[in-house]
């Protein structure tokens, strides 16, 4: 038995520090500390409820399969949630003898050894959520029938804990379900639709009981249809995620092995007026209990209200193809994009404050669509808000996703102390009518009339900062505006630590020059070679992909005091505009 592994070792050792540790505090807190009587902890174990064997060859070695059984720990005090002890688990292989042969998988299991009719885990510590067990290598074992079955069972013991015993089914042969991969166009144009003739084949040594046909889009794309047949998750509006439509078909009937089956209506496919990137995903799995818990995953659903989606056999055979019982050809996928653009419009704001005052500034950017903006693969991010900060403030609180950089853009390694410019990266979708509100707080270190700051979304290279699915870069770049209708001497709303935001958008100026003829006014152009990191998938820390570059600032100084007679009378002029529409 494999007690004296490096990871044991290396656990244990830990082990008795932290029990050291435990006694020493324990005799410096003396009597003034009773003991408390702790709740014994429940562990419970996870894996497969079934898994299908390759019949055993009539020549040949046998095809494997993997089981893997984890452990869970139901804690979610993250710090203190963990079992600090040795456990063993015993896995009981009798109930398969003359079924399966069993292995450990040595390099996912170094803890564990086979002896007889047992397998053994020896280890310590159990932290708290899902962590594997042990793994196994199974095959049908030499003289075995398609249809014979058997079942391990896991046990687990420790001192002051409980294991809930767990058992799992391995079975001789069984339905083998093939998706046949559809020939989509996948270069679209809004409104375009297609027919999806899902097929798909049971190249098992059983009859499928029922099928679950399982199909996903994200949001750009559509399957008008709705059957009763079917239940739909709709992802949450407000979570940063690809919009996926989920639908979950019970297909009545017996799916022999060897046919191969075909919807007796086509799906219709539509790319829709937001479609832009976007997938589609179908599936297909037998019928079981088992099976539809598991594509539910606990989210709630809805059953659709039309015709009842039914597979019939398909005119024409599948390609033949070996025996396969294994789930990898279960499911297809299909990428499609759409020939079509999103507006990204940003948005400044107009704030004021005396000098040593504190003011609070919205800015960010809006999706006016008609696409939403998704990068499923690559989980990059969309986009970047890029804001300079007007002259005579300071940045005194920020968002967690945006990053202090340098005024030309380079990187920074002071986050905490104020920075002349920021990048905000989005997350790796950007829906329509969505986009990124991004609260700061600034202080005004000396008042100026009309000091301002650009903010601008872009692309995340400053070298190409170009968003390639919008059409109108001039409303890319809006200004946040400080103290634009005086000189700052009276409060304007704000006060010490006080909110001197308006919440309205900013324009830029009239004498700003146009961003689409003049480099100076869009942060689109680069002069000098710089980096900046960020964080792809959507996760709100960090700032954008790898960035080199230079983007041209605002001019200061005499010009500044030059725009300033002009930023007054067009702040007057807009705000009276904006609030009498």
């Amino acid at each position: 038995m494999t007690r004296c592994s490096p990871r044991t070792v290396l656990h244990r050792a830990a082990g008795s520090l932290a029990a050291a540790g435990l006694l020493a505090a324990a005799s410096l807190a003396g009597a003034a500390a009773p003991a408390q009587a702790v709740d014994t902890p429940v562990f419970t174990f996870g894996g497969p409820a079934e898994t299908a064997l390759h019949p055993y060859p009539e020549s040949g070695r046998p095809k494997s399969s993997r089981v893997g059984i984890t452990l869970d720990n139901p804690s979610e005090d993250e710090e203190n949630g963990g079992f600090d002890g040795d456990f063993t688990l015993t896995f009981d292989l009798s109930g398969v003898a003359g079924v399966a042969d069993v292995k450990i998988d040595g390099e996912a299991s170094p803890d564990c050894e086979i002896t007889g009719t047992k397998a053994v885990c020896e280890d310590w510590g159990i932290r708290p959520g899902s962590q594997s067990a042990a793994h196994f290598v199974v095959t049908a074992a030499d003289g075995s029938e398609n249809g014979d079955t058997g079942t391990i069972t896991v046990t687990g013991r420790a001192d002051g804990a409980t294991f809930t015993p767990f058992t799992t089914r391995l079975t001789v042969g069984g339905p083998d379900l093939v998706m046949e991969r559809l020939p989509f166009r996948t270069e679209l144009t809004p409104g375009e639709k297609q027919q999806a003739p899902i097929t798909f084949a049971n190249r098992g040594t059983r009859d499928a009981d029922g099928v679950l046909l399982t199909l996903r889009y994200s949001r750009g794309l559509d399957i008008p249809q709705r059957y009763s047949n079917c239940e739909y998750t709709v992802d949450d509006p407000d979570l940063p995620d690809f919009g996926w439509t989920t639908a979950l078909c019970s297909v009545e009937g017996a799916f022999e092995a060897g046919a191969t089956y075909t919807l007796a209506t086509p799906l219709t496919l539509e790319a829709t007026e937001r479609a832009y990137y976007d997938t589609f995903l179908y599936g297909i799995h037998e019928n079981s209990a088992a099976q539809r818990t598991a594509l539910r995953a606990g989210a709630p659903s809805e059953r659709g209200t039309g015709g009842v989606l039914k597979a019939v056999p398909a005119k024409k055979g599948a390609a033949a193809r070996s025996t396969d019982l294994t789930p990898g050809d279960n499911q297809q996928e299909a990428d499609f994009r759409t020939e079509n653009t999103a507006d990204f419009v940003a948005y400044g704001d107009d704030v004021a404050g005396p000098e040593g005052s504190t003011v609070k500034a919205d800015i960010g950017f809006r999706n006016e669509g008609p696409a939403w903006i998704g990068h499923i693969r690559s989980g990059e991010d969309v986009a970047i808000v890029d804001f300079t900060v007007p002259q005579g403030a300071s940045v005194t609180s920020k968002p967690e996703r945006c990053r202090a950089v340098t005024a030309d853009g380079k990187y920074r390694e002071d986050q905490n102390s104020p920075a002349p410019r920021y990048f905000c990266n989005t997350s790796m979708t950007v829906r329509d009518g969505a986009g990124l509100d991004l609260p700061f707080e600034l202080r005004v270190d000396k008042a100026m009339v009309g000091a301002s700051g650009t903010v601008t979304v872009r692309g995340t290279f400053l070298k190409n900062p170009k968003l390639p699915f919008d059409p109108k870069p001039a409303n890319n770049t809006a200004y946040l505006i400080l103290n634009g209708e005086g000189d700052g001497s009276d409060s304007g709303g704000a006060t010490e630590g006080g909110d001197g935001g308006s919440g309205e958008p900013s324009t830029p100026p009239t004498s700003a020059p146009d961003p689409e003829e003049s480099p100076s006014g869009t942060s689109g152009s680069s002069s000098s070679g710089g980096s900046s990191s960020g964080t792809a998938g959507g996760s709100g820390g960090g700032g954008g992909l790898a960035s080199t570059g230079s983007v041209a600032l605002i001019a200061s100084g005499t010009a500044a005091a030059a725009l300033a007679a002009g930023l007054v009378l067009f702040t007057a002029a807009r705000r009276r505009a904006t609030r009498h529409s």
